[in-house]
């Protein structure tokens, strides 16, 4: 049996290292890869993805309630409907879950993205169908072993993991933490991060106490050489697992978490921001939050704005708040994008006081460098699909194929190795922002934004200089290659801004990017007629 088939045979929970964080259980799995960047995006390393998993299915139309639509809201959800004097407004047309109500101040920040009617063609209506949809960006009727984020790290390091981890790459790139290891940071061949949980079944196995005396392999025959390869992968894992533990140690929060316990969300994404602010050059994070098969008993039956789905909203509202104020108080939120999903949304119809599985969800975008605002209008409550579920209007690898391109800037050809067919990426970014050179924690820091954005014939774009410096404005391809001149000369410090014409530029979703003497940063321009 080679190492390939015992993984697929035994599972990667049976190779993991014990690790304590915070009362989390942190095991380190062997085949955990490390991010192996190409010079030519360095200055990109520290751009972090933090995706939030929502388990169950949650109910977008309690939680972004349609105020265009509230006669015909409460006609047909009478059994969990909000009483109009209890919902928050958070436009004229949308209003919220009072229990979803803290994440409104970012909303109002600009550091909140709502994404309506996210789904894709042939919905599975299956929890474990439509999750393994989800995690590896297949079609409805297609069937892969490999998840999505796992395909973004396999095009990066495809020879891990002979080499890992070393000097010059100390760190995963994944962890997910809250669960077991899902199937979204599954590669070709390896499980693709560590994941933090407890496995404390298997900490005499890995911890080699059944070894002593020579090689497992010389007293026992084949089944000596898989404990064998399971005392090696504790090695590995160890590296890790140290290199986790001093980060820890180093980090820090800031911010006033909801006491250990009362917050399970709150609990994992304080872990994230203490690794991130210790150091730790994990890019991707993901976490888990559970509960939402709401069929029965969302609601209390005597007060529709409290029981189970009102808590959930409450730790998924309180938890990102208190999360981007930790980033914000640590100076670190600009490194930062968060990405909620869920394997579906709840039909608008309610049985008892519950919801049955739906389609099309509403999905969230959070942290200092998102657009902010709405793509999508409310989901019509009488325009429904034949078997009266709500009708999508994005399919969510557009979202997917928009954090990769526009956030961790994958080429065209990793985006096909990744998606493996093309989406129509959407505005998600309003200001991208990246170190300069240097990288250091004290390096100046540029920024870039254009309004409106999208826009049909004219748009300024406006940037700062943290010093006076040569300074070459362009429109880009996804690759960073001019392919069209906006402005280049020597400007001072400061606030600058400039007109652009893109009258003459076909609509679609374009990059431009500013570079000086120190650095350069990246935005997007969405063209819409």
């Amino acid at each position: 049996m080679n190492r390939r088939d015992f993984l697929t045979g035994l599972g990667s929970t049976a190779i993991s290292l014990p690790l304590i964080l915070d009362g989390f259980t942190t095991s380190v799995y062997a085949n955990s890869p490390l991010l192996d960047k190409v010079a030519e995006l360095a200055t990109l390393q520290d751009r972090i993805l933090v995706l939030i998993q929502l388990s169950g299915g949650n109910d977008g139309i309690n939680t972004l309630i349609p105020l265009d639509q509230l006669p015909t809201y409460y006609a047909i959800r009478r059994a969990v409907a909000i009483p109009e004097n209890r919902i928050v407004k958070l436009t004229d047309t949308i209003g919220l879950h009072p229990s979803f109500a803290p994440i409104k101040s970012l909303f109002d920040d600009g550091k909140l993205v709502i994404v309506q009617g996210v789904s894709y063609p042939m919905v599975n209506q299956s929890h474990f169908r439509s999750t393994d949809i989800w995690f590896t960006a297949s079609d409805a009727e297609q069937y892969l072993s490999s998840g999505w984020l796992g395909r973004f790290v396999n095009y990066e390091a495809p020879t891990y993991p002979v080499g890992y981890p070393n000097e010059t790459r100390p760190d995963p790139l994944a962890i997910e933490i809250g669960g077991a290891m899902s199937l979204t940071l599954q590669g070709h061949k390896h499980a693709m991060g560590i994941t933090i949980r407890d496995l404390s079944a298997f900490e005499q196995l890995v911890s080699g106490q059944a070894a002593s005396g020579g090689s497992v392999a010389q007293r026992t025959g084949k089944a000596g050489n898989r404990i064998d390869f399971i005392r090696e992968v504790q090695a590995q894992s160890q590296k890790y697992s140290a290199r986790i533990r001093s980060i820890a140690e180093q980090g820090k929060n800031l911010a006033a978490y909801p006491t250990k316990g009362n917050n399970p969300l709150a609990d994992q994404l304080r872990i994230v921001a203490r690794l991130i602010s210790g150091g730790l050059q994990t890019r991707i994070y993901v976490v888990n939050l559970g509960g939402f098969d709401t069929h029965w008993s969302q609601t209390d039956i005597h007060d529709t704005t409290t029981g189970i789905h009102a808590d959930l909203l409450r730790y998924l509202a309180e938890g990102i708040r208190v999360f981007q104020q930790d980033l914000a108080l640590l100076k670190l939120e600009h490194r930062v994008v968060g990405m909620t999903i869920s394997e579906f949304g709840r039909r608008p119809a309610t049985t008892s006081n519950g919801t049955d599985h739906g389609t099309a969800g509403p999905m969230f975008l959070f942290g200092a460098p998102v657009r902010g605002g709405i793509l999508g209008k409310n989901p019509s409550l009488t325009d429904l699909l034949p078997d009266g579920n709500l009708t999508m209007q994005y399919d969510f690898r557009q979202l997917y194929t928009s954090i990769l391109a526009q956030w961790f800037h994958a080429t065209p050809q990793h985006l096909d190795s990744v998606m493996l067919k093309s989406f129509q990426q959407l505005p998600i970014l309003q200001t991208a922002t990246v170190r300069a050179s240097e990288h250091t924690h004290s390096s100046p820091l540029m920024t870039l934004r254009n309004y409106p954005n999208p826009c049909s014939h004219e748009t300024t774009i406006e940037y700062f200089l943290p010093r006076a410096s040569t300074v070459k404005l362009s429109l880009t391809d996804t690759q960073g290659r001019e392919i069209y001149p906006i402005f280049y000369g020597h400007q001072q410090q400061g606030m600058q801004s400039l007109r652009f014409d893109v009258s003459s530029l076909a609509s679609g979703v374009y990059f431009y990017a500013l570079r000086t003497e120190y650095g350069f940063v990246s935005a997007q321009i969405s063209i819409v007629r």
